[in-house]
């Protein structure tokens, strides 16, 4: 039979993070981010995450080769049933002579990343911005509001008696209200942080508040003969800015599940030399979620997305996933 399970997670950006739009466009920056069409809110795709989680897990699991698309000259993957890269994230491998090609779909869907609470600099110092709607559909409570819902100003999660600025944009804000974390994360130091420090503004004001206070860089080409800067090659790109709070939903669709070989357990490299063996890091692999979730684990060293050599990418994951089983309507 097959498994169905979804997980949600909580991820900090520890890093500025930059995934482009794959060209230039004109407007305020050279190089932009990838939005939502509807909302022009910045997001990560899921094929972003999807592509950093395998290739790290096929690090720590010590198979490169099962890393790639497997579609091209001598990296194809293994295909083996018993490879919890090739199970998780699908496979492709040559047959016969070549000439035939076998491919498996993987068993868990990633989605994309949206944003949850978004970092902004105020006269009441550092605040993060998010709206009601968001903080509950990841599974937030907001008490308290008033009867007139936002009333077209801001809610504090402090007392304040005046006007706020969101960066440029001056809100009121004089009512106070309560935000309660899902169990999983309301524990962890990232959330109390700032949970004394969110502001909740109107969803027509959400896009403006964010596109105005991105992070945006500057860079320039440099020529390798001079060591020098590239005349005519200054550019403009903007980022995620740190500290940028987002939730990502992954699904486990186990549709091949044959209890062959899960759970994995503790993943170990064995010694061709002595025959000795030793965990490898990632933690015990029970399930393809366990893969996906070691793989995840490594963007907060290896990050994910464009600039990473220029220090762009890592993000962090908050607590522990929500996790909700077909048919359960309570996560857990």
């Amino acid at each position: 039979m097959a498994t169905y399970k979804k997980q949600c997670y909580l991820l900090m950006t520890t890093d500025p993070v930059h995934i482009g739009t794959g060209g230039y466009r004109l407007g305020r920056v050279d190089n932009s981010i990838v939005r939502e069409p509807g909302t022009r809110i910045p997001k990560i795709p899921g094929t972003s995450l999807h592509g950093a989680a395998r290739s790290y897990a096929a690090y720590l699991y010590e198979k490169p080769q099962c890393a790639g698309p497997g579609n091209t000259g001598g990296s194809a993957h293994c295909g083996q049933q018993n490879c919890p890269i090739c199970y998780t994230f699908g496979n492709i491998k040559k047959t016969g002579n070549g000439d035939e090609v076998q491919t498996y779909s993987g068993v868990v869907n990633i989605f994309d990343a949206h944003m949850l609470l978004f970092p902004v600099h105020s006269m009441a110092g550092p605040v993060w911005v998010s709206t009601i709607s968001r903080l509950r559909e990841a599974g937030f409570t907001v008490g308290n509001i008033p009867n007139n819902g936002d009333g077209g100003g801001a809610l504090l999660t402090w007392e304040r008696n005046n006007a706020l600025n969101l960066g440029w944009l001056m809100v009121k804000g004089d009512h106070q209200v309560v935000v309660k974390a899902p169990d999983k994360w309301k524990d962890t130091e990232h959330w109390k942080a700032i949970a004394s420090r969110i502001v909740l503004v109107p969803e027509a004001l959400f896009s403006q508040v964010v596109n105005s206070n991105l992070e945006v860089r500057t860079s320039v080409a440099i020529d390798p003969e001079r060591g020098a800067a590239e005349e005519g090659m200054l550019f403009t790109y903007e980022a995620l800015p740190r500290a940028t709070f987002l939730t990502v939903e992954v699904v486990l669709d186990d549709y091949r599940r044959e209890g062959e070989f899960w759970p994995l357990g503790e993943v170990k490299e064995t010694n061709p030399k002595n025959g000795k063996s030793k965990p490898l890091p990632g933690g015990s692999w029970n399930d393809p979620l366990d893969v996906v979730k070691a793989g995840l684990k490594m963007i907060e060293w290896l990050g994910v997305g464009g600039m990473g050599t220029r220090g762009f990418g890592r993000m962090a994951i908050v607590g522990e996933p929500r996790e909700q089983s077909y048919s359960t309507e309570e996560w857990q």
